[in-house]
């Protein structure tokens, strides 16, 4: 094993948002040497945290999108990327995960687990990542991590214990008491930068024997050896090390570290946590499809001997040209290699090469299999793989979620709309989940995204990098129709007009289906032929796209086609699927179509003084409260709200609990809208058409 390789590691911090995860990041750069002085998220001083480096995450003390850099930690290289934790830029998260070997998940010790940290577990284990936890803030008022411990084993099912617990909480913390070695850890100087380690304060020794017995009995399921050795009394920090190591790599075991990273306590260990419990590159199985031998999986090997494989997970337009952040899995990149991307098969030559450290960046002429670095000016899409030419190699790609919301936007002048198409085609590149079109009906340019927050920085964006005006139209909601009844269908196209005719029969039911859609053939005898079913099924899929209720794409919808009639000359692929559109248009209002909207989950976390009013504003927006828990001083509302009624929620909540309340929302079902209300969006559809056609 290459010992550069053992001592690398690539990790995440993700979590709920402001639970610190850009505060600790900012520790862990001072405490590594990488910077020289801590800044603040939100701080005048110095100007926001090294990581926020977009001016627009500065001023909202947000993180946008995700930033990478590379530590030294113990002669362990460590490349560290921030996630945001806002459910708008989800897709920056996953991009991360999706390459990374290992992640620290940042908890809150009053707020625990809150609804976005379910997510980003979600996330963590659909790309089986092993993870730390780390409990922050443990010097807020009503911090408790025993709490927060037992929440992370309830509320996201995993196997968790304390490596560490607190000397004195809130105001009184000192410092934490190491289970593994059973020490007292205390963090001396100006900004805790000195460890030092003396005998557990007896009045706490009790408690550390007790919460080391509960360690050891939760990781003793993982090994025999350490089972014995507890029975024999024989259980060395080294052994404990190696049996932590090796369950949180297989993911049966996460440690939970704990400590305040605005108050400078609990990095270090957090760190040698990190390089000694999270895996290296080498010990993660990596898996890729070979395109030449019917994507076969091929286990990628972490040598930087054997021909390169790498991914491209992220963009970024670069004053010097387009910027690609690069994860290698197997082989190296050297300066001036040819290398073949399976996407577009082109093959490029490898220009600079740089690691980054936020907005800065540093040359390099090589870099080995594990490392995550960016390449400039060559023209990649996210999610590419790059491979050494010879190997057809793809990785499987990242998770992309539906946008929920659009916008219609308008360039104030000429001058504006040139710079807009160039804006929105490198926004489109660089984040897969922001979408835009032009209406053909009303020739407006429309922008999707996963929520207000998601499109307003983009606008932002637009404004500051591209200084492009644009008016924004009502925020669109995704309405989708469905049928709630089945109906049959019987319907000929016949057209006869000189030349060549055009007919087709066809014969069959809708029914409501639980998924999208389904096409089923059960044409018997060759009524029609093999060779035009696909066009029938074509031609309904072509009439899923509008709806006749709002023009709306169709889902839930199964058609089963029985029977039909062909003609020898005049049928064809078009005459089929002409046929199936005109069956689908006279089965649809026989099949009761209804109206849906987008639900969205929407979690509010406020203080409990506030809670009925919180509550009121939800139910007059036609929310379903789902649960209410309330925790000391705040208390978490958990809702189901349509999405129509939750624009502009964000600054009546602010208003309404005097900027105290904050809330996260998430898209989870469609459901049936409210028949007045329906009534009322299909009269302003059809007046909207009668406009049109005015015009």
């Amino acid at each position: 094993m290459d010992k550069a390789l053992s001592r690398m590691r690539n990790i995440g911090i993700s979590a709920h948002i402001d639970s610190g995860k850009t505060t600790l990041t900012e520790r862990i750069l001072y405490y590594c040497k990488k910077i020289h002085r801590m800044h603040e998220v939100k701080g005048k001083e110095g100007g926001g945290a090294t990581m926020d480096f977009m001016e627009l995450e500065r001023e909202r003390g947000i993180t946008i999108s995700s930033a990478t850099t590379n530590v030294s930690w113990q002669d362990h290289s460590i490349n560290i990327i921030d996630t945001p934790g806002h459910v708008d830029f989800t897709i920056e998260v996953e991009r991360s995960l999706r390459v990374l070997d290992g992640a620290i998940l940042v908890l809150c010790s009053v707020g625990g687990v809150q609804s976005q940290t379910l997510t980003v577990d979600k996330q963590l284990k659909r790309y089986k990542v092993p993870i730390l936890a780390f409990i922050n803030k443990l010097d807020r008022v009503g911090a408790n991590p025993f709490k927060v411990k037992d929440q992370i084993v309830n509320k996201l099912g995993r196997r968790a214990a304390l490596l560490q617990i607190p000397i004195g909480l809130e105001d009184n913390f000192r410092g934490v008491i190491d289970l593994v070695s059973l020490q007292a850890v205390y963090f001396d100087g100006p900004n805790g930068e000195i460890v030092r380690r003396e005998e557990i304060p007896a009045e706490l020794r009790e408690e550390a024997n007790r919460y080391r017995e509960e360690l050891l009995d939760m990781i003793s399921l993982s090994s025999d050896e350490l089972a014995e050795a507890i029975l024999e009394d024989k259980v060395t920090p080294e052994l404990l090390h190696r049996v932590l190591r090796q369950a949180t790599i297989q993911r049966e075991f996460t440690p939970v570290f704990i400590g305040s990273a605005y108050r400078n306590k609990g990095i270090q260990p957090l760190l040698d946590g990190v390089v000694n419990y999270l895996p290296h590159p080498g010990e993660v199985e990596n898996i890729a499809l070979d395109l030449d031998h019917n994507e076969q999986p091929v286990v990628l090997q972490a040598d930087p001997e054997l021909p390169c494989v790498a991914y491209a997970f992220k963009l970024e337009e670069g004053p010097y040209g387009q910027l690609t952040y690069v994860r290698i899995y197997q082989g190296k990149i050297k300066k001036g290699d040819e290398l073949f991307n399976t996407r577009s098969r082109q093959k490029f030559k490898v220009g600079r090469l740089v690691k980054m450290h936020a907005d800065h960046m540093e040359d390099i002429t090589e870099a080995l299999a594990g490392d995550i670095i960016a390449l400039f000016g060559v023209d990649f899409a996210s999610g590419d793989t790059i491979c050494s030419p010879g190997l057809n190699y793809t990785l499987t790609s990242i998770y992309v979620p539906e946008p929920v919301i659009s916008l219609a936007i308008e360039p104030v002048d000429k001058i504006s709309s040139d710079r807009l198409s160039r804006a929105l085609s490198r926004f489109t590149k660089e984040d897969p989940t922001f979408r835009t079109y032009l209406d053909p009906e009303s020739r407006q340019i429309i922008i999707q995204g996963m929520g207000e927050l998601h499109l307003d920085v983009y606008i932002e964006r637009m404004k500051r990098e591209y200084k492009v005006e644009v008016v924004t139209g009502q925020p669109e909601v995704a309405y989708r129709e469905a049928i709630t009844a089945r109906a049959d269908f019987d319907y000929v196209h016949k057209k006869q007009t000189g030349g060549a005719g055009q007919f087709a029969r066809v014969t069959g039911y809708l029914e409501p289906f639980e998924g999208s859609y389904e096409f089923i053939n059960e044409v018997k005898g060759g009524h029609i032929p093999r060779e035009f079913i696909p066009s029938c099924d074509r031609g309904f899929q072509a009439s899923l796209k509008k709806g006749q209720l709002l023009g709306s794409p169709i889902i839930g919808v199964r058609v089963v086609l029985t029977d039909g009639q062909f003609h020898p000359v005049d049928s064809s692929d078009l005459a089929f699927q002409l046929a199936a559109q005109g069956a689908f248009k006279q089965a649809y209002k026989k099949a009761k179509p209804q109206l849906l909207e987008p639900i969205m989950k929407v979690v509010v976390e406020t203080p409990s003084e506030y809670s009925g009013h919180v509550f009121a504003s939800l139910n007059q927006r036609r929310g379903i409260i789902i649960s209410s828990v309330e925790t000391g001083v705040y208390s978490t509302i958990e809702a189901e709200v349509p999405l129509s009624e939750m624009f502009g929620y964000s600054s009546v909540l602010r208003s309404m609990t005097q900027g105290k309340a904050e809330f996260t929302m998430e898209f989870l079902k469609y459901s049936r809208v409210p028949q007045n209300l329906a009534e009322e969006l299909m009269e302003e559809h059809r007046q909207e058409i009668e406009k049109e056609k005015g015009k």
